[in-house]
């Protein structure tokens, strides 16, 4: 089983008063979005299956009966689904569906949100965790996360924060997930989506600078693209600029760290047709995350910076 992000410390009953609350109150738990769109931002649709034997997929199944033919499912339908096991399943899942439903892309209303957070604090403290701001929130605007002493993240909750210029964060939470979901049981997977998520970190920062990139470029040659886009390069660091030695060695070592985990994912990861199993166990899995997270926070950071710059 995949360790999840919380110790298990929500009962049934509270996650079930919960989801309750959020049906006698008529909440719309996707907000603005619609269910299709709210929950691709937590799940991978495509790799869940479907409940409607015309459709491959959990994408397909949803589309079909929320919006093709609207009404099909009960308003609250998801509460009760297994595909998302909101009542039975980790704590780290009901908590990242809570914060989801109060996050501003989801719900435009600061005050309602606020009501809602209030509500949730009200029944989540009986166990000692309540959603709060995430450092960095802006205003009322708020991103919440869980906090408190039965909380425990793990490392992959790390990278799961807003970046304004990042309009749809979904391609990346689904690196996440996947990541998650194979760090334990698939560690190769793990690898392999490791390698994913900065190739699409650094796409999205090419995409917004408007700078052009070969379908078939290497993970390397799309770092340099972005180091040079940036101003990253160890060439960019003046020589009398205090420091500049050592920070010419750090970018060196970033440079380094990208090309090691595309090796790492040829090795071990999945792709290029393996003829044998992976040798890859949970601490590769981990060490290819650990790289893949530190890179692409550096980048994702600098890449704001630079934007507010200018």
């Amino acid at each position: 089983m995949v360790e999840p992000f919380y110790e298990a410390q929500i009962p049934r009953e509270v996650r079930r008063d919960i989801l309750d609350m959020l049906s006698m109150e008529n909440v719309a738990w996707s907000g603005r979005l619609g269910d299709l769109k709210f929950l691709r931002r937590l799940y991978d649709l495509e790799a869940l299956p479907s409940g409607d034997r015309r459709f491959q997929d959990a994408a397909g199944d949803i589309w079909q009966h929320t919006e093709n033919n609207p009404g099909d499912f009960e308003p609250d339908w998801v509460f009760d689904d297994d595909r998302f096991d909101l009542i039975g399943g980790t704590d780290d899942n009901f908590l990242r569906f809570l914060c989801e439903t109060v996050h501003p892309v989801v719900r435009g209303d600061p005050t309602e949100c606020e009501k809602l957070v209030s509500m949730y604090n009200d029944m989540l403290g009986q166990v000692g965790i309540e959603l709060a701001p995430t450092p960095g929130s802006r205003g009322r605007r708020a991103v919440y996360e869980p906090r408190g002493p039965a909380v425990r993240k793990a490392p992959t909750m790390v990278f799961r924060r807003d970046y304004e210029h990042l309009d749809d964060p979904a391609v990346l939470h689904e690196h996440l997930n996947r990541i998650e979901n194979g760090l334990v049981d698939d560690p190769a997977a793990a690898i392999g989506s490791s390698k994913e998520l900065v190739e699409s970190v650094w796409k999205l920062i090419l995409d917004n600078l408007g700078i052009d990139y070969a379908a078939d470029a290497s993970l390397l040659d799309l770092y340099k693209q972005v180091a040079e886009a940036l101003a990253l390069s160890r060439e960019s660091v003046p020589a009398s600029a205090k420091g500049s030695a050592a920070a010419r060695r750090v970018l060196q070592n970033l440079t380094s760290a990208v090309q090691n985990l595309a090796e790492l994912r040829n090795e071990l990861g999945l792709g290029h047709g393996k003829t044998k199993a992976s040798p890859a166990l949970e601490r590769h899995g981990r060490l290819a995350f650990n790289a893949a997270q530190t890179v692409a926070e550096f980048l994702m950071d600098t890449w704001h910076a630079r934007k507010a710059q200018r």
